[in-house]
């Protein structure tokens, strides 16, 4: 049985005719945590938003299959329903829409592309309270805007709890680390871990090891200047840690 979730072969993006992804190779397996590391400009949040479909990056070669389908020809929404997941490293604020009702829109928005009818009230309140049992989430912050006035840390939990409402196939944190103290850290990445499955894969994005001290991946990549330059298994991590990233050159 083939369990590859993500396949990229040799993908070149740009922006406003700066090339920032040059020569991707990544396959991602059902079960799988992939760690990407790599310093500021390597072109790691590139990647994110290129698998998430943000329209002003111009794809110049290459292909991405995920799912067994051609990912690159689906528009944004399209690859949330088929079940891609970015959790974005500085989610935006929605003021007047409710946490609640952002929430039950996307999960009926899935439904519906699945041919399912939506949610009774009640079946979305059980599942609404299991998944922010998962993150630790009180139950005020359902009626609170989407991230409006939230702390850095909130905004990450709100982040984890939106994709375990979701629950999609392949999650990618996009630095779901940055500007979290160790008490928010050990609630996103229990999340996170809770949320595994052998039949989804996650691909998690840092500068650090620290997360990786309590997301175990499977997999360690370092990108830089826009390639993948060195592949291993959790023990490549230590070793940016302690060597920096001038030794992969």
């Amino acid at each position: 049985m083939n369990n590859i979730l993500l396949e990229i072969k040799n993908l070149y993006a740009s922006i406003g005719g700066k090339e920032i992804l040059k020569g991707i190779n990544l396959t991602v397996k059902q079960g799988e945590v992939h760690a990407i590391m790599g310093p500021n400009g390597s072109g790691k949040s590139t990647l994110a938003v290129v698998l998430a479909g943000r329209e002003n990056y111009e794809i110049n070669s290459g292909s991405v299959v995920f799912n067994g389908q051609d990912l690159l020809a689906m528009p944004p929404e399209e690859r949330s329903h088929k079940g891609l997941f970015l959790g974005f490293q500085y989610p935006v604020e929605i003021p007047g829409v409710s946490n609640v009702n952002f929430m039950k829109a996307a999960i009926n928005e899935h439904r519906k592309y699945q041919g399912l009818e939506p949610l009774s009230a009640a079946d979305f309140l059980k599942l609404l309270r299991e998944k922010m049992a998962i993150v630790e989430m009180d139950d005020a912050f359902s009626a609170r805007g989407v991230n409006v006035g939230f702390s850095g840390g909130e905004k990450k939990r709100n982040e984890i709890f939106q994709m375990a409402m979701l629950e999609p196939k392949l999650a990618i944190l996009d630095e779901t680390d940055s500007g979290l103290d160790v008490d928010a850290l050990r609630i996103v990445a229990s999340g996170v871990n809770k949320l595994k499955r052998t039949d989804n894969a996650f691909i998690v994005i840092t500068h650090y090891q620290r997360l990786l001290d309590y997301i175990i991946p499977d997999i360690v990549h370092v990108l830089y200047d826009g390639k993948i330059v060195k592949t291993a298994g959790k023990e490549l991590a230590l070793e940016v840690e302690q060597k920096g990233y001038d030794w992969l050159k």
